[in-house]
Parts: structure tokens; sequence; C-alpha cells
């Protein structure tokens, strides 16, 4: 890992550490802010509509950002969605009305939809050929940071709130003086047409298009880290601390494996067969899930008992199977999203590739989640875990044909060995 880190160039290194924070501040807070709100005299009700609207703002907002680093550079859109960062972090530490809880919520989400897109297209022009072992270290340091910043805002949660935002923000505010004098600016990539003629260039994009439907199921499926993982360890273990043994797993899983999941996978595989193959296990992970849940009743409410911990083994040994497939999945489909976009509009199609793969999201957590409850218990429980298992065969079919087919190629290859899509 640390040999990976020292391959990379000094700009990567700087984004690499700067996921770190990024992820770390993020989830110092955010895990906490139902509980904070709730502590207020918040219903459940206005909490959920907040944390949507933080989504919302950020996911509705990525194809901006990311028209906008294309435009003006990735430097200043970095640190101005950094600098936002540090603005919403410190309304949570002043503000306990819901018009102010709601302004820093949306600015949060702002904040990472400006500096989300921008972070990786700068990393897909600064690694040229080895993107996959860029972003490979990249996911490392996140899940890195993402572990740590809940237990120490659980620490600091133990003293107030309002000192887990305000530390939050002071991490913040150490990234946004870092990238000013330390990363180094990009020029922004000539453009030839205005903002709706890119726009229009990826609509336009058969094979980017076929490409992102297929790469949504990455993201369908990874949403349930924070859905049916987390809901099944508890139901079957009654304890609610098996939804922490979840996103404990799955963090190691990521940070102990990924850069030797990634070199393992380039050495034998194509890009686009690595992703197919991701897909599949991501799928594949909720299969022991699917298997056990007919025979395993819901657990009472409790401490852990021996039962309770044979009942979440299939959970957790598929959450390591997910995991693995996340760990090929994610860092090879930033790879390819160049070859099948365009290296001068990489923030547009990132933008939009989060966005089509959003509107997926949606789709497939709401079917899931009402799955869950029609299929609370019992028989036919599995069916849930057989539907996730088909949205990753069907993702990686389609890369998978995508690849057979030479359409995951550079465009110039494309056109003497296949018709694009």
């Amino acid at each position: 890992m640390l040999r990976a880190f020292g391959e990379l160039t000094a700009p990567s290194r700087m984004l690499v550490v700067n996921q770190f924070g990024i992820n770390l501040g993020f989830y110092l807070v955010l895990p906490f802010l139902a509980t904070h709100m709730a502590s207020l005299g918040y219903a459940a009700a206005t909490i959920g509509l907040v944390l949507a609207l933080r989504n919302l703002s950020q996911q509705g907002m990525f194809l901006v950002g990311g028209s906008a680093a294309d435009r003006i550079g990735c430097r200043p859109v970095i640190i101005v969605g950094c600098a936002l960062r540090i603005v919403a972090f410190g309304l949570f530490v002043v503000a306990d009305s819901l018009p102010g809880l709601v302004a820093a919520a949306v600015l949060t989400g702002l904040a990472g939809a400006l500096f989300n897109p921008a972070v990786r297209a700068y990393l897909m022009a600064e690694a040229g050929d080895r993107r996959a072992e860029v972003f490979s270290v990249f996911n490392v340091f996140g899940h890195a940071g993402a572990l740590l910043g809940p237990l120490l805002g659980a620490v600091l949660l133990a003293v107030d709130f309002r000192l887990v935002a305000a530390v939050a923000c002071a991490v913040f505010t150490v990234l946004t003086v870092a990238q000013l004098f330390v990363l180094p600016a990009r020029p922004a990539p000539p453009q030839d047409r205005g903002l709706l003629g890119s726009w229009g260039e990826v609509v336009g994009n058969g094979r980017f298009l076929l490409f992102a439907l297929g790469g949504a199921g990455y993201f369908a499926l990874f949403n349930q880290l924070y859905l049916v993982l987390p809901v099944e360890a508890q139901r079957v273990s009654g304890v609610a601390g098996a939804v922490g043994a979840v996103f404990v797993v799955s963090t190691l899983v990521g940070i102990l494996g990924q850069v030797r999941i990634t070199a393992w996978c380039r050495a034998r595989w194509t890009d686009g067969r690595t992703m197919a193959v991701g897909l599949v296990l991501m799928g594949a992970g909720f299969v022991p899930l699917g298997v056990a849940a007919p025979f395993v009743p819901t657990a009472p409410a409790g401490a852990w008992t021996a039962a309770g911990l044979l009942a979440v083994a299939p959970v957790l040994t598929g959450t390591v199977v997910f995991t693995v497939g996340m760990a090929m999945t994610n860092p090879f489909s930033l790879a390819l999203l160049p070859r099948v976009g365009s290296e001068q509009l990489a923030g547009t199609y990132y933008g939009w590739y989060y966005l089509v793969s959003a509107a997926v999201v949606a789709v497939s957590n709401t079917a899931v989640g009402n799955l869950l409850d029609r299929h609370p218990d019992g028989a036919g429980r599995w069916i849930p875990f057989a539907v996730l298992l088909a949205i990753g065969l069907a993702g990686a079919a389609v890369i998978g044909w995508m690849q057979r087919t030479g359409r995951l190629e550079p465009r110039a290859a494309t056109t003497t060995t296949a018709t694009p899509a």
C-alpha cells in the first residue's frame, strides 16, 4: 500500500490524502445528524426530509460540478467545494432552527457535488494509463477516512454535537488551505462548444449511455451497504451492534484488499472483464443472505447470543464477497469512463454518469425497500436478495457484451473493430 502511494505523482498524493480528509470530516458529522436533530425535538419525518434534501442537492448537482471543472479547471472547483463544507459544518455548530439545519445540509451536498467530479477528473488526467491503480489507492484512503470519522465522532459526541461539527469544520479548513498552496493548477481543456453542446454530445454518445446503464448496477448495489445489509444484520441478530459489524468488515476488506485486488486483476484481465466480474461478485454477495433468510426468523431485540452470532454469519460472509466485488468494479469503471466518453469532457461525463446512476438507484432502492416490507420474514424473504443478484448479473452482462464487441476500446480503435452503440 505504501509503495503504491509512493508511486503516485505529487498532485495525486495530495488528492488521495485529501479524500481521506473529506471522508473523515463528512463521517464525523453525518452519521450523528439524525440523533442530534431528534435531541432538538424534531420529528422523524422532518429529519428524513433534511437528509433527503442533502442527498438531492449533491446528486442533482453533480452534472453542474463536472461541467464547471471542464470549463474553469478542476483546482478552483475543488477549492470552492471544500470551502463550502467549511461554511456548511460551521452552520451545524451554530444552527438549531430548521432553516439553519436545512441550509447546512444543502450546502454540504452542494459542496460534494462540486469537488467530487472535479477531484476524479483531475485524477483521471493525472494518472494517465495507471487510472485503475490510482483510484484503488484513492479508495483505500477514502475507506480509512470513512472508518475513522464515525469512531472519532462518537468520542466527541460524548461532549457535544457542536464540537463534532467544529472539528469537521477545522478538517475542511486545513484541506482548503492545503489545496490553495499545494495543489497545482491544471489548465482546463479547450472547449469547442457551449455547455448545452457538450451535454448534447454526452446524450448522443450511445456507448457511454450503455456503459452508464451497466455501471449503474454498481451504485444500485453499493447503496445496499446502507439499506439491505444493515437491516438484515439487525433483523437476524436482534442487536444494533450488528450494523456496525457490517461497516467494519466492509471497510477493513476495502483497506486491506483494494490495492492487491486491483494489481491481481490488472495482471490477468482487461478492465472491462474485471468490472463485469466485480458486478457479478457484488450481486453474489447477497446469495448467502437469500439462502439463509427464509430459515432465520427475526430475532427479538437484546444482547448478543450464540444463535445471533450464527445467524449474522451469512450477512458478514456476503459483505466480504460484496466488498471484493466493489474493489474490483469501482477503480476500473473510473478508468474506463474517459474511454467511452471523452478526455476533454471528463468532468461532464462523470456528472452524467452519476446522474444516470442516481436515477437507477432511486428506482432500485424503492423497489428493494418495498420487497423487504412485503416479505419481512419467512419463505418470501429471499426475493429482495434475488433481485439484487439479478441487478449485478444484468450490469455484468452489459459490460461484458461491450468488452466482447470492442465498445470499451478507445474511440479510434472502436471505429475499426465494431460499430459504436
